[in-house]
């Protein structure tokens, strides 16, 4: 699987991605750069599917990457497992916004459809 490094070393990188993916499913939208945007997609996917499953090793596989927030993975299993139910993927969308002002980042806004 291609990634993402964003000029982070593996640790920090995930931790801002678990980071940007609790932001995700507790906001339901935040904005972020477009390149972060493209790579915290894949994660929010990934941990929708996981409270589809709705098994304990999904749950425990969730709970792992999300650095055992138990609000957070009981939001994905218990709300957004029911809402995304009939399916199939593409839990989210990705909005550009404008470019930041300082470095010209693009920044975007992904939400929950």
């Amino acid at each position: 699987m291609a990634y993402r490094k964003l000029g982070r070393n593996n640790q920090i990188r995930r931790s801002i991605l678990a980071g940007l993916t609790k932001d995700v499913i507790m906001h339901e939208s935040i904005i972020t750069t477009e390149t972060r945007a493209k790579e915290v997609r894949k994660f929010v996917d990934k941990m929708i599917t996981y409270g589809k499953n709705g098994t304990l090793v999904s749950r425990r596989k969730a709970l792992a990457f999300l650095h055992n927030d138990k609000y957070v993975v009981a939001k994905v299993f218990d709300e957004l497992a029911k809402r995304y139910e009939n399916r199939d993927g593409g839990y989210t969308r990705i909005i550009k916004i404008a470019e930041r002002r300082g470095d010209d980042a693009l920044e975007v806004k992904i939400e929950l459809v």
